[in-house]
């Protein structure tokens, strides 16, 4: 009989394996996701040392329990499990796998064994059942082929012993049979590959021959298609694997308990373990599969602590009586040219209308016009008269349309002083002025903050003020710390909070050092994720690498570019996801 499957109600439940507290505790945390997996409410589960009657895991439906040997924890101290958490299943995922196969029992293996039935017969469909519920469990939770994978080869060596000097498979049909319905039916199934369970299919194919193995695999591809409740198909299938291997029905198969005395592996035991060895170095490469609650939770946690670093960014960065040593200097300020002037206030013209959306079309309905007509309406109308009832039928359709309002604008500015922009200072110092004016004049409520960066990171414009004259700066710094004026700019404008049409504009030409373009571009994904547009304002020259996602410009002269600027803004924050 099945030792992962145990029918007989007079069979105790291993109780006395978990009276230790941390075993008793971990036993309840696993029971409550087994109704996921399941899709049962009334399973228990016992994990401990000792328990699963002898084999790595067990299910005993009568009493509606899955014991798992806690030996196959691997080390892991059981105080410290949280399985409700998808990644924290990594660590134990042979257990896992252990449990899944048994939950695939529980939800699958439904099929009563007929009362009297040939022992040899239920012996086989009983094997067949291995490889049948584990395909009808993938094929209701896919993600679930990760686990069990992870816990087929202990299942298989348990099965077969075939690293067990003592009973070891020998070079019988038997057990060649059985070998391969666990291996080459479990490819079939889906949850090893073909690749994997070559070289078992080269040496069972050499004890019974080419004809056998494809009558006996044609059989466990059936029973792959057998429904949960269908006991017969699968005493029928159970029959037919003991025609294809020339065994009685009516007799009990061989015992694989059976020692063979030799104590040197068979050929048969040999293709197993390697095998077995190719599934678990396979296995040990793949990713485990996560959940959307974890990732949720993940992604949750990631964004809390992104909004705490950009504020602490921006409390030092903005404020008044914050450090100012270090090479990223201002160099001074200057009136603003007519130029300038009258590019901010084009720039203006262009941002006031940046953040309109297009106009929304609602289609309503009504029992009378104006609107057109539909004739199906107006039919189901006429039915509902003539038939003495209050008409409810609305046959008339129109169609409104209406401009979302502007929202306000949240502008953040990033210039960049290395020493790569040494030549393009001035204009980099002028674009950033036009920038945050052209808000001040702008017809809608607009908020901006400007910085330079280079090893540190200056504030040039605070939130709420409006720069009178052009800040002029050298650009000599050795270093690039975009990632930080990045957080200073959200943290001071909450860049990441919808409610705003938000722009963060970068002037640079994006010369970085590996960290900081790797450490920057994780800030504008996610801000982009969030709704904010990025805009980069790059000098004209070969060498500009902007980064990923951003709607690029060329800066030439800024005076006579505001045009072509506040197009590319518009652009940019409608291009926002």
């Amino acid at each position: 009989m099945n030792a992962h499957l145990i029918s007989d109600d007079t069979t105790a439940t291993t109780l006395d394996a978990a009276r230790d507290a941390a075993w008793l505790a971990l036993s309840a945390r696993i029971t409550d996701e087994v109704p996921t997996i399941a899709d049962r409410e009334d399973l228990l589960v016992t994990i401990a040392p000792g328990a699963g009657h002898g084999s790595p895991a067990c299910f005993l439906p009568h009493h509606a329990t899955i014991e798992i040997d806690g030996t196959h924890l691997g080390g892991v101290d059981p105080a410290t499990l949280t399985p409700h958490l998808a990644g924290d299943r990594a660590r134990y995922a042979i257990a896992w796998g252990l449990l899944t196969h048994e939950c695939a029992h529980a939800r699958h293996s439904t099929w009563e064994p007929p009362r009297g039935a040939p022992p040899g017969a239920l012996e086989a469909a009983m094997l067949l059942e291995e490889t049948r519920i584990e395909a009808a469990q993938i094929h209701r939770r896919p993600d679930d082929r990760h686990w069990l994978r992870a816990s087929a080869t202990h299942l298989i060596l348990a099965d077969t012993h075939a690293e067990d000097p003592a009973r070891a498979p020998a070079m019988t049909p038997h057990e060649a049979a059985r070998a391969a319905a666990l291996l080459m039916g479990r490819a079939d199934a889906g949850i090893l590959t073909p690749t994997e369970t070559a070289p078992l299919a080269r040496t069972v194919e050499t004890i019974f021959g080419t004809a056998t193995l494809q009558r006996l695999q044609e059989i466990w591809q059936n029973a792959l298609h057998v429904d949960d409740d269908d006991a017969q198909t699968m005493l029928d299938l159970g029959h037919r694997w003991c025609d294809a291997l020339g065994a009685d029905p009516g007799t009990p198969p061989p015992s694989i308990e059976a020692a063979h005395g030799c104590g040197t592996p068979s050929p048969l035991a040999e293709a197993i373990s390697a095998a077995v060895a190719e599934i678990t170095a396979n296995s040990a490469g793949e990713p485990a599969p996560t959940d959307p609650a974890t990732e949720a939770a993940q992604a949750s946690a990631a964004e809390q602590q992104a909004q705490q670093a950009a504020a602490k960014a921006a409390r030092t960065v903005f404020t008044p009586s914050g450090p100012r040593t270090g090479r990223t200097a201002i160099a001074g300020t200057r009136p603003p040219t007519h130029h300038e002037r009258n590019a901010a206030r084009h720039l203006a013209r262009a941002l006031s209308t940046a953040g309109i959306r297009d106009r929304v079309a609602t289609k309503t309905t009504s029992a009378t016009p104006p609107g057109r007509l539909r004739m199906r309406g107006a039919l189901a109308a006429d039915a509902q008269r003539a038939a003495g009832a209050l008409p409810t039928a609305e046959p008339f359709t129109r169609t409104t349309r209406r401009t979302v309002p502007t929202p306000p604008l949240r502008l953040a500015i990033a210039c960049d002083v290395s020493g790569s922009m040494g030549e393009f200072a001035g204009p980099v110092a002028s674009a950033a002025w036009i920038l945050a004016h052209a808000a001040h004049h702008a017809h809608i409520p607009a908020t901006t903050a400007t910085v330079i960066y280079g090893r540190r990171v200056r504030a040039i414009t605070h939130p709420g003020t409006t720069p009178s004259e052009v800040t002029e700066f050298d650009a000599k710094d050795n270093d690039e710390n975009i990632p930080r004026a990045i957080d200073a700019l959200d943290g001071a404008l909450h860049l990441y909070r919808p409610g705003a049409a938000r722009l963060l504009v970068i002037v640079s030409d994006g010369n970085y050092r590996p960290d900081a373009r790797h450490d920057g571009q994780k800030r504008l994904d996610r801000l982009r994720a969030n709704g904010c547009a990025v805009l980069w304002l790059a000098p004209d020259t070969p060498y500009t690498r902007p980064m990923r996602g951003v709607t690029v410009h060329t800066l030439t002269d800024p005076t006579t570019t505001a045009q072509a600027i506040g197009r590319a803004a518009t652009t940019a924050l409608r291009a926002t996801p």
